[in-house]
């Protein structure tokens, strides 16, 4: 999966997360790129739709996680933007990764990238203006 997409609203970051997340499987982990007000967390928004995930979605900028029961799998969010010291969060981050039943989004991944699996959907968001954003997709492998 290697494309990039045009994004020119919110609602079509909402749709294109919703999108994703409905043609991605369990234990998937997507790594999320981009600078602040990119379009992040907006996008897991609509991917926690995708995955059937009723809970509304919130920025965990300021938690580190968020965690969302679906009724089959559960979304797990990491926001690593004001992470000074790993520690205990790579441990955190670490088990939920080895969760088949977790889809894991990892924002601001810093250094913890390395546990990250070799295989895992890497989303880079560009801003191009106020509201049009430019999301590359790739899977690394």
């Amino acid at each position: 999966m290697n494309f990039e997409k045009e994004i020119k609203s919110t609602d079509e970051m909402i749709a294109f997360g919703e999108e994703i997340g409905r043609q991605i499987s369990e234990g998937m982990v997507l790594e999320l790129v981009g600078d602040v007000g990119a379009g992040k967390t907006t996008f897991t928004k609509g991917l926690a739709k995708g995955l059937g995930i009723s809970e509304t979605v919130q920025s965990p900028t300021f938690t580190i996680s968020r965690v969302y029961e679906g009724e089959k799998l559960t979304l797990s969010h990491y926001d690593f933007y004001r992470l000074n010291d790993y520690g205990i969060m790579e441990m955190e981050l670490a088990e939920n990764l080895s969760n088949p039943k977790n889809v894991t989004v990892v924002e601001w991944a810093g250094d913890l990238a390395e546990i990250l699996p070799k295989k895992h959907l890497k989303l880079v968001f560009e801003s191009l203006s106020e509201n049009q954003r430019k999301v590359k997709v790739r899977e690394v492998q």
